[in-house]
């Protein structure tokens, strides 16, 4: 194992077992060098490399601090791995939003409240009769992360907020090109919030299952057919 390696998991292993808590402060660098039987320069390494994934908080002249661990904070970096990627390797990503969101639609059925099914269904009726795609594309992400919310289970809420970026992009571009998308969109929406509402959690499921599976399949039929630029529709 790499000597910064080494410190990382020092570190880790310190957190984990309670040494240092969310919120703490490290001990001075000297002292936890020396804890950890390691040199200065590579805790610094360590330092850089946990505060960059939001595990530590570098604040200049006043010290290092273990940041509050929530998995919203730490999953963030997922966002930027998931918009590196431009090729057909989004597929993949839509494998796991495939199998993450219809789940968090069935709970969002069983926990979500009267009123977020209220405020869920004003981001419906607040569309225009003839939305351009644009508008289409905020309305519907503002659905989804609404019922990932209601799903209530942070973990699986900051997973899916991570996987947006290939979806956005996606459904943009099947609204611009594919025939009846947009009137597609809107009536999947409606059977979700139906089935939500209803407090009905598989066939909320079933209709998120659906609902994927059409901007899964258009993309998929598209990137075989050697059509590179749906994966970023502003080039």
């Amino acid at each position: 194992m790499a000597v910064t390696d080494e410190a990382i998991s020092g570190i880790k292993d310190m957190i984990a077992s309670g040494q240092l808590r969310p919120g703490g402060k490290l001990p001075r660098e000297a002292d936890l060098a020396e804890r950890l039987g390691l040199s200065r320069n590579s805790l610094r390494e360590a330092v850089r490399a946990l505060s960059l994934i939001h595990v530590l908080d570098v604040r200049q002249g006043d010290g290092t601090y273990v940041t509050s661990l929530e998995p919203s904070l730490l999953m963030s970096g997922m966002q930027f791995v998931v918009d590196l990627h431009q090729d057909d390797t989004v597929l993949q990503f839509f494998e796991v939003r495939s199998l993450l969101e219809p789940s968090a639609t069935a709970l969002a059925a069983e926990r979500m409240s009267d009123e977020a099914i209220s405020e869920l269904r004003d981001v419906l009726d607040s569309i225009p009769a003839n939305p351009g795609v644009e508008q289409l594309v905020s309305a519907d992400l503002v659905f989804h992360r609404r019922i990932a919310e209601g799903a209530e289970n942070v973990v699986l809420h900051s997973m899916l907020e991570g996987l947006t970026g290939p979806m956005q992009r996606a459904r943009v571009w099947r609204g611009l090109t594919e025939t009846g998308a947009v009137a597609r969109t809107i009536a999947e929406h409606r059977a979700i919030l139906d089935a939500i509402a209803d407090r009905r959690p598989e066939a909320a499921r079933a209709w998120a299952t659906v609902h994927i599976a059409g901007v899964e399949g258009w993309l998929l039929s598209n990137l075989r057919d050697g059509a590179d630029s749906v994966i970023d529709p502003l080039e």
